[in-house]
């Protein structure tokens, strides 16, 4: 049954009792219904939180911030960051109420932006496109990179390779990409899956680490300090190590990108943003501790090839590790599913608008399966482009996927910082922040550009050909070719998002 839109009210509260009619409002910002809305609330939510996924990225990045800040950062930096980035969702998600569709990101930077609005789209776009496709490469990679730890485990004569973890690389996103290729309920049970996994992993790993130990670190261990990167300056070093939240806290965009697919969309795609962001939070601080807590020989574990790994071993025995690295594994595969199935929609909206090459083959969609299977295939290729450097050099392949984070953050400050520069022109959605909106989104912007500058620094000393941070590089190669794209053709045909028509018009184009 159809439902009308309530007037938003200026308020920062979401009226449960108003009817939104999703398709009336994709028909008013003038597209037809492609995609098959199977996602409920909890659907739209779980896409985020299997994306942010605190087992996946507290696992891959722990051993990072044992080096740099130690305890100190890795428990009170996750706090502060934490916050940082809760301010980040909130104001994407007032934007996300208000443009409701799979572009996302680039869509809402065209319509929010007063001037240049092609140009805006743009650049928001390859920078979400980018970030998106190196995300699904570098969980891919962490995933293989964690089997083969299990392997090497069980099999003590296994030694990883480059070349096999580009392989099961490889196999991994391939998988992704079949998965993602039937329907949306598929999809959908999935990432439902994807949640419990986490939740229950998350109970199973805590309440070993707090039981089967023999000792645990005293209180007071939470505030000791450790700089190990090489740089004498320790306030460096320290701020180095609240990276470790910001590479966990990435991806929280897919809800926004599902809006097509998802009921009630206005209210329930903030809400995903939001509650992924707050429960990741929680979850991750209990994470964090519990590893924290459960270090033995710091000066041991620190310096292992994997020290959370490390950690199980010491205080688990090996068979225990073993099973708790199974859930860890599992948690990287589902974290991978969902950053590919938020790039396919990025890619079918962006290719929707004719912004990509190739642009009608991309935002076609199945008449079986009801999904973009060409985007799919398109986002698996580009994913596969980008781990073949680790062939030869993992140095490369770290360059290539160091984009993702800064790529997506960036991304999400420019809808953010359009819409504080519109004012009081800005028509917000029925989730809204009110009168905290301007407040909220300026520390928004300004610790994403905080921490953005933060990415591309020099993370060890000495800095050599091996430990220099080609994220600057990476990031201004795909800037640069934007930038050369746009002005040699892409300027005369890509206006900004596309209108189908009036209302009347594209709903007569809706597949049924």
């Amino acid at each position: 049954m159809s439902e009308r839109i309530s007037a938003p009210r200026a308020k920062g509260h979401v009226e449960d009792s108003a009817a939104l009619d999703d398709d009336a409002t994709l028909h008013a910002m003038g597209y037809p219904r492609k995609l098959t809305r199977r996602f409920q609330a909890f659907d739209n939510f779980a896409i985020s939180f299997t994306i942010i996924n605190i087992i996946s990225g507290i696992f891959s990045s722990f051993g990072f911030g044992m080096n740099a800040g130690g305890p100190r950062i890795l428990v009170f930096g996750w706090i502060g960051v934490s916050v940082m980035v809760l301010f980040i969702g909130v104001a994407m998600a007032e934007v996300a109420s208000a443009y409701p569709t799979s572009g996302a990101l680039y869509f809402s930077a065209g319509k929010l932006a007063k001037r240049h609005k092609g140009a805006w789209s743009w650049y928001t776009g390859w920078l979400n496109f980018v970030g998106q496709v190196g995300g699904t490469a570098a969980t891919g990679y962490a995933a293989a990179t964690f089997i083969q730890a299990f392997i090497a485990l069980q099999w003590h004569s296994y030694e990883p390779t480059a070349q096999q973890t580009v392989m099961i690389t490889a196999l991994i996103i391939v998988l992704q990409g079949l998965a993602n290729t039937y329907t949306v309920q598929l999809v959908a049970l999935l990432n439902r899956i994807s949640v419990w996994w986490l939740l229950i992993g998350l109970l199973v790993i805590v309440s070993t680490l707090i039981v089967m130990p023999d000792d645990h670190q005293s209180a007071s261990f939470v505030t000791h300090f450790v700089n190990n990167t090489g740089f004498t300056n320790g306030l460096y070093g320290g701020m180095l190590g609240l990276l470790v939240t910001s590479w966990t806290f990435t991806g929280f965009d897919g809800s926004f990108h599902m809006s097509e697919e998802t009921v009630r969309a206005t209210v329930n795609a903030p809400k995903g943003i939001t509650r992924a962001i707050g429960y990741s939070a929680i979850t991750g601080l209990i994470l964090m501790l519990a590893l924290v807590y459960s270090i033995h020989d710091y000066a041991q574990v620190a310096s292992s090839s994997a020290p959370p790994v490390q950690i199980l071993i010491d205080g688990l025995g090996m068979g225990t590790a073993k099973a708790i690295l199974l859930i860890v594994i599992g948690a990287m595969l589902f974290c991978g599913l969902a950053n590919l199935t938020s790039n396919t929609r990025q890619i079918f909206a962006f290719s929707r608008d004719g912004a990509m090459p190739g642009s009608r083959w991309w935002h076609s969609v199945s008449p079986r399966t009801r999904t973009p299977v060409k985007a799919v295939w398109l986002a698996v290729a580009c994913s596969l482009a980008l781990v073949v450097p680790g062939w030869w050099s993992h140095t490369a392949f770290t360059a290539i996927v160091s984009v993702n984070v800064v790529g997506l953050f960036l991304a999400y400050a420019v809808p953010i910082f359009l819409r504080l520069r519109l004012g009081d022109e800005f028509q917000p959605g029925p989730w809204n922040l009110g009168r905290w909106s301007k407040v909220i989104g300026w520390v928004a912007v300004i610790w994403i550009l905080a921490s953005s500058v933060l990415f591309m620094l020099p993370q060890v000393s000495p800095i050599t050909g091996d430990t220099f941070n080609y994220a600057s590089i990476a990031l201004a190669v795909v800037l640069i070719i934007a930038t050369v794209w746009w002005f040699a053709t892409a300027r005369r045909r890509f206006q900004g998002p596309i209108s189908y028509g009036r209302p009347d018009e594209v709903a007569a184009m809706d597949l049924i």
